[in-house]
């Protein structure tokens, strides 16, 4: 049976959905300006919509929706990613996959909810001021959200992709558990980072935006805010452009908008950018600074029996073993989980050119792939990345890479093959230049004494970005105060991950929604 395209629907409906490549209406004054239809953007819009204000979303992506979503690899990263899925650091040495369409990266990521980790609260409210980072004071909000988007933990059996952590973790006594997934009615497709073409993912783009549209906010897509309009302390409005029809850049004659009230949630690195675009007030230079990835190592495993974790749902298990904040600050915590085995993306993990390359892609479906998300910036040395501009004004985040992630690389290295070969794994390789596969643990052990831990040598990439805008009571230590509001600017609020002071030490989409929750939600009161 087809399945019911929500936007198809609600434009017969009425909703005021506008391509910025296409002729604009004019566009009266706004209540609020939202820019970004992410995690923070979508569940903002939702809460000031229903509380009655005139909202109006910008989205630089197109929009997308299930009718063209067709579980394409290549169609999907070129029309729904930032940088046609090509973002890295500045000097290359990390990829970054963050989404650039409607709904944001919540439209295209792998589902996982976490709450915030307690240990990431405590140090938030103790080192930046945010009296309300604890459990006591954001479960109301983790259990709204959880309830609004159906996460639980996943019920069906895991695919044998995600049973590797499971099998491997039960036979080293290493903890291991179910990850939460925002899905309802979820078909096992596996694609979930190509659009879920049978609406289960409980998206921003299937749930607040809907919402918000249906309670007269306005959403055009297809339009990059070149800057804000600020005059003083107050941002009058906004300047936008119509992306082309590639998305490579913004062309065609810009629009003005005017609003009461602006929000920035184009995420980290795309929000400090704008501001910086902007020339916004940063008189103690803080802003972009303190930007934080999850940066991710991996090992591949061959097994003797199938795996296909091209199938099922991408994460399901994950150990939080080694996912504290280490007190004697050697080494970062470090959460493994795995990632889906789509060929295009793993062709490329997997390494190696011409012949070798293919005969390693030969061994896809009894291949498994692990990854150690490092939570950043809990040591004293771990400052994150500077986000820049490049010349035409587009963002790039500089990201140094310290001593403490290299010593971290080889912990967590070690311990995924540890748990592979505990499952059965009959050949191990860590996703380095200068690795091949090992056939025991003594043998793995060796190689990885003897790798050089370097950039563009180690595989890194990271889909989670944080920081950049962070929150806190003092101006010449922050972008933001506690409720998000920006410290010099009395009109402008910033809602989504780059207001967070450290990484989160999880998949920080359900950290994203319940802080822009209780904040946009504060923010609606005072209305």
């Amino acid at each position: 049976m087809p399945v019911p395209d929500l936007f198809r629907q609600g434009l017969r409906d009425g909703w005021q959905v506008f391509d910025a490549t296409q002729a604009m209406p004019n566009l009266p004054e706004f209540d609020v300006v939202i820019i970004g239809s992410g995690a923070g953007g979508g569940t903002a819009a939702e809460i000031l919509a229903l509380a009655g204000q005139r909202v109006l979303i910008l989205e630089e992506g197109a929009l997308k929706t299930s009718s063209d979503f067709e579980n394409d690899e290549l169609k999907a990263y070129t029309e729904m990613y930032q940088e046609g899925a090509l973002r890295t650091t500045a000097d290359g040495s990390i990829s970054i996959l963050q989404g650039r369409t409607v709904g944001g990266t919540t439209t295209v990521n792998w589902t996982s909810s976490f709450r915030t980790p307690e240990s990431t609260l405590g140090t938030w409210q103790r080192d930046y001021g945010i009296d309300y980072a604890n459990t006591s004071s954001m479960t109301p909000w983790f259990e709204q959200i959880e309830t609004r988007l159906n996460v639980e933990r996943w019920a069906m059996p895991p695919n044998a992709n995600n049973d590797v952590i499971r099998n491997g973790c039960e036979a080293l006594g290493w903890h291991w558990d179910i990850i939460p997934r925002n899905v309802t009615g979820c078909w096992n497709l596996g694609y979930c980072g190509t659009g879920c073409p049978v609406n289960a993912k409980q998206s921003m783009l299937v749930t607040t935006i809907p919402n918000a549209l249906s309670h007269h906010a306005v959403l055009i897509h297809s339009a990059r805010v070149e800057r804000l309009d600020i005059q003083g302390d107050t941002v009058k409005g906004v300047f936008v452009s119509p992306m082309n029809t590639w998305l490579t850049r913004s062309d065609g004659p810009g629009f003005y908008v005017s609003a009461k009230r602006i929000i920035c949630a184009g995420g980290a690195i795309n929000t400090p950018a704008l501001l910086m675009r902007s020339k916004a007030p940063d008189p103690y230079k803080v802003l972009g600074s303190r930007t934080f990835l999850h940066p991710v190592c991996m090992t591949a495993a061959q097994f003797e029996q199938p795996i296909n974790g091209f199938y099922g749902a991408p994460q399901s298990v994950y150990s939080d073993h080694f996912n504290d904040i280490p007190l004697d600050q050697s080494r970062l915590g470090y959460k493994l989980e795995v990632p889906p085995m789509q060929p295009s993306v793993v062709s490329a993990l997997l390494g190696s050119w011409g012949v070798e390359n293919w005969l390693r892609m030969q061994q896809l479906s009894h291949t498994n792939v692990m990854l150690a998300l490092m939570r950043d910036g809990f040591l004293p040395d771990c400052q994150g990345g500077q986000v820049q501009l490049r010349r035409n004004g587009d963002a790039v985040l500089d990201y140094p890479l310290k001593e403490s992630l290299w010593r971290t690389v080889r912990d967590a290295l070690l311990n995924m093959a540890k748990i592979q070969f505990a499952a059965g794994a009959q050949r191990v390789m860590p996703l380095h230049t200068g690795a091949e596969y090992a056939d025991s643990e003594s043998a793995l052990v060796n190689m990885l004494e003897n790798l050089p831990y370097e950039r563009l040598k180690v595989r890194l990439s990271s889909a989670h970005v944080m920081g950049g805008c962070r929150m806190g009571l003092d101006p010449q230590q922050s972008v933001t105060r506690i409720d998000g509001r920006h410290h010099q600017l009395q009109n402008c609020w910033i809602f989504d991950g780059s207001i967070f002071p450290t990484s989160v030490g999880a998949n920080p989409q359900l950290s994203i929604y319940a802080f822009v929750a209780r904040l946009a939600t504060q923010l609606a009161e005072q209305s």
